[in-house]
């Protein structure tokens, strides 16, 4: 038998378990789940019954207003619009119906429910006379959006 001279191996100081070692592993694990996560959007984050309760309880205890109305995003909402609605109703006109416009007044006058988010949701979401529905085309965020921002134009004035 034959007996070889043992070598002392050195384990590499990146894999040594020093506190600088482990803090340095754990901040690259969270970077590397941020940066995926950032790649990776969930189709809808929906908070439990509980928690919007919880929430509303604590703004009325607060004495802040808490608001029924939807408020989509309305820079998203004009996004959708330009893309699904502009050809109908650019500039908040109607190509269709003349007198029934997105302009304030007329919404006030000719929407089911009056002007309000609610209302034109329902409209774009089920569609009436010559409109079509976009319950099926569009996601509820999209339309919610969409109603944001026809509320919020028709408000500011449409640019003809």
């Amino acid at each position: 038998n034959v007996i070889m001279p043992c070598r002392r191996i050195s384990i590499p100081s990146v894999l040594s378990p020093s506190p600088q070692n482990i803090t340095m592993k754990f901040t690259i694990v969270a970077a590397l789940v941020a940066s995926a996560s950032a790649w990776t959007a969930p189709k809808r984050f929906e908070l439990p019954a509980s928690v919007k309760a919880a929430v509303t309880g604590a703004a009325v205890t607060a004495g802040v207003a808490v608001s029924p109305a939807i408020a989509g995003d309305v820079g998203a909402g004009e996004q959708v619009f330009n893309a699904n609605c502009a050809a109908c109703h650019a500039g908040g006109q109607n190509v269709i119906m003349p007198e029934k416009t997105l302009e304030k007044e007329a919404l006030e006058q000719y929407l089911a429910g009056g002007r309000n988010e609610k209302a034109i949701i329902t409209q774009v979401t089920n569609g009436k006379n010559a409109m079509p529905a976009f319950g099926g085309r569009l996601s509820d965020e999209d339309i919610s959006n969409v109603a944001s921002y026809v509320i919020a134009t028709s408000e500011a004035g449409w640019d003809e």
